[in-house]
């Protein structure tokens, strides 16, 4: 499924992605590897390259537990829309629990420029409107202030701390809970975000 909202296109992350991602990526070290998901030394899960990890995303997107996005911006001068980021709901649990979990990163080129509130609040949208999920989770790390920003700015609930919740940055790491439900917003979270 892919979402555009004025100058904002979510679309699914695809192999033909791995260059603009991994440029991304490689031109900041600095400004993800503070947030980044990092595998404990007793994981037995295997290290993914870029196109095992789309397959393996596609996968669970044809399960219906995740829609891993590409975040696309097209410029104001109107040209092509280029790749910024990325968002992720994943854990989409379905039944009697209806939730999912959202992350999401943007080069810092683009940062601060609303992109990213834009697009969390498209995926969100989806997710209540389409999905027909209950309940959205963020977890982020106390020191991310920009992540931290984007969620506040959003609307999301502040619902406390996890102590050592998620391995990132080479340990476990406590994370910040902040949740939305459907019935917060009724008339879509996008509409809100523009008033």
């Amino acid at each position: 499924m892919t979402l555009t909202e004025g100058r904002v296109t979510l679309r699914p992350l695809r192999v033909r992605d791995e260059q603009a991602w991994s440029e991304i990526r490689r031109n900041a070290p600095g400004w993800f590897q503070p947030w980044d998901a990092t595998r404990p030394r007793e994981s037995k899960e295997p290290l993914l390259n870029f196109a095992q990890m789309v397959r393996k995303y596609q996968a669970r997107a044809k399960a219906g537990t995740m829609l891993p996005w590409g975040v696309h911006y097209a410029s104001a001068s109107g040209g092509r829309p280029v790749f910024v980021g990325q968002v992720t709901v994943s854990g989409i649990t379905s039944g009697s629990a209806s939730w999912g979990m959202i992350g999401y990163w943007i080069g810092p080129r683009w940062a601060g420029q609303g992109i990213i509130p834009l697009a969390v609040a498209m995926a969100c949208d989806h997710c209540f409107q389409t999905v027909g999920l209950h309940r959205l989770e963020i977890a982020i790390r106390p020191e991310n202030s920009n992540s931290l920003a984007v969620a506040r700015k959003l609307g999301f609930r502040h619902e406390g701390r996890r102590q050592r919740y998620m391995h990132v940055d080479g340990d476990w790491r406590d994370h910040e809970m902040f949740a939305l439900h459907c019935e917060e917003v009724p008339d879509g979270l996008v509409r809100r975000l523009v008033r």
